[in-house]
């Protein structure tokens, strides 16, 4: 149970910490923050509504990574490097897939809502 509590300051950290010091970090937690109040709208369903939320969560996770990324490597290799370059192109493509996955979702969601389908 310790470990579990312990973890779960780790995380609090983080994201306070990211959203204190990353701006597209704390865009993101503004971002799930409205998606808890307007998924309740915009959602069909209390299982739309868990899609709709999680997909935000899963794009502020991949936000924290790719963040976590690029601040190792910009530690570890301060200057300009075509594989460091590369690595971050990566982690920038990660976040451009989940929102694309959020985009979807909320789209998928409000079609429904409007009986579109």
């Amino acid at each position: 149970m310790k470990r579990i509590y312990n973890a779960t300051l780790n995380s609090i950290r983080g994201l306070r910490y990211g959203a204190a010091h990353e701006a597209s970090i704390r865009e993101e937690v503004i971002l799930v923050a409205v998606g808890l109040a307007l998924g309740t709208v915009i959602a069909p369903s209390v299982g739309w509504y868990v899609l709709l939320v999680g997909s935000l969560l899963v794009l502020l996770g991949i936000e924290c990574l790719n963040t976590a990324i690029e601040r190792l490597a910009d530690h570890v290799a301060p200057d300009h490097h075509v594989d460091i370059l590369r690595v971050k192109d990566y982690g920038s493509a990660a976040v451009f897939c989940g929102i694309c996955l959020a985009g979807l979702t909320w789209l998928a969601a409000l079609v429904v809502r409007l009986g579109l389908i």
